[in-house]
């Protein structure tokens, strides 16, 4: 079976990691995997083309115009038809409506998307115009895949799609991630983890609906009981500026880090005292599959599929209504009790080894391939 994954990336985030983790596996399956990393045309080498190389899995590089390229869209169909690709696999909102409106040209493919969750944006935003042709495409594919039961809220009322929709958990290849933990940081991260303790992490886009203004809002108070603490931001997003304004309204420049992207983040996670995770929206998100891998203590609110990950509390903190307040509250429980913090770093590592691995991930994934290829 000849698989062709589509995914227009903006990193090296939860989605990027779970579909390496996919491909990784697939190719021991027997199957003819293969990432086409769309980008535009002034991209050199986009993050999960290198971490693909890296890793010695099949990736193409195709550049495009940005926006509903029609035009390219054609091109990509006709040269997975050469290539003898017979099923396609989308990731992510782009290629879920470019696949819809080309569906007289996708006769001949079995098609599959998987959803990792929306950011619900402002009403009339651009990306909120993408989120509603987003639920209207993946009514025109032969599976839809979700990352977490409470996603079924958010697909529509569609009772076809709320039937057939199929529940398949992120996994991660826990073995390599582990290795990657070891790896050093760079000089300037370096220092900053070894300056400040504790240290915190959040990870992620710097998109509203990860929360980490709220973070930034609860770090002056944690910073108040823990004077020689550090938070670090790792990602890069559209609200950078909006984030490096309420660092500097509170005067913590000196012990906040917003450093961009980096694929290093086992290494930080490793390091970090607690991740926090403050979303406001999530499916399951990789990150905290990380943290939990590797032993990380974490505080996390209750959204999407992160509760039920954690067991209700048993992996981790896990946060009903986040204001900044109860988040520096519940850092502080984490921080003062090490001893149930690590009690339930011990449950959460267990708990992705057994239920949350890239094998049994991509066994679903080849389950639900066959049945629309056969049907």
């Amino acid at each position: 079976m000849k698989v062709l994954h589509l995914i227009d990336s903006g990193g090296l985030y939860g989605a990027e990691k779970v579909l390496l983790a996919l491909v990784k596996e697939q190719l021991r399956q027997g199957l003819e995997p293969m990432i086409l990393s769309a980008g535009s045309p002034d991209i050199a080498e986009k993050a999960i083309e290198a971490e693909a190389i890296r890793l010695g899995l099949p990736v193409k590089p195709w550049r495009m115009r940005p926006g509903l390229n029609m035009g390219e869209t054609r091109k990509i169909l006709d040269w997975a038809k050469a290539q003898g690709f017979t099923l396609l696999h989308s990731h992510g909102y782009k290629f879920n409506i470019l696949l819809a409106m080309q569906r007289r040209n996708t006769k001949g493919f079995a098609t599959v998307t998987t959803l990792h969750g929306y950011v619900h944006a402002k009403r009339y935003s651009k990306m909120w115009v993408y989120e509603l042709l987003d639920r209207w495409a993946i009514r025109t594919f032969d599976a839809v895949v979700l990352v977490g039961e409470a996603m079924k809220s958010e697909i529509g009322g569609s009772k076809r799609l709320q039937r057939t929709a199929r529940v398949i958990l992120n996994g991660l290849d826990v073995e390599g991630l582990q290795k990657k933990a070891e790896t050093p940081l760079d000089a300037r991260l370096l220092a900053f983890c070894q300056k400040h303790t504790p240290l915190i992490v959040g990870v992620g886009r710097l998109s509203r609906e990860k929360g980490f203004d709220i973070l930034l809002e609860a770090f002056p108070e944690l910073k108040r009981h823990y004077p020689e603490a550090g938070l670090l931001i790792v990602g890069e997003g559209n609200q950078r500026l909006i984030l490096e304004r309420l660092v500097e309204s509170h005067g913590v420049e000196e012990c906040v880090l917003m450093p961009g992207f980096t694929d290093i983040i086992p290494s930080l996670l490793r390091r970090a005292a607690v991740l926090a995770m403050p979303s406001r929206t999530e499916g399951l998100p990789v990150t905290l599959l990380e943290a939990m891998s590797i032993g990380t203590p974490i505080v996390a609110s209750a959204v999407g599929a992160i509760p039920r990950t954690l067991g209700q509390g048993k992996g981790g903190r896990v946060i009903e209504e986040v204001t900044a307040g109860t988040l520096s509250d519940e850092l502080q429980v984490v921080l003062n009790d090490k001893t149930g913090a690590q009690a339930r770093a011990d449950w959460a590592k267990e708990e992705v080894a057994g239920n949350f691995s890239a094998t049994a991930m991509a066994d679903q994934y080849q389950v639900v391939y066959q049945g629309i290829q056969h049907s």
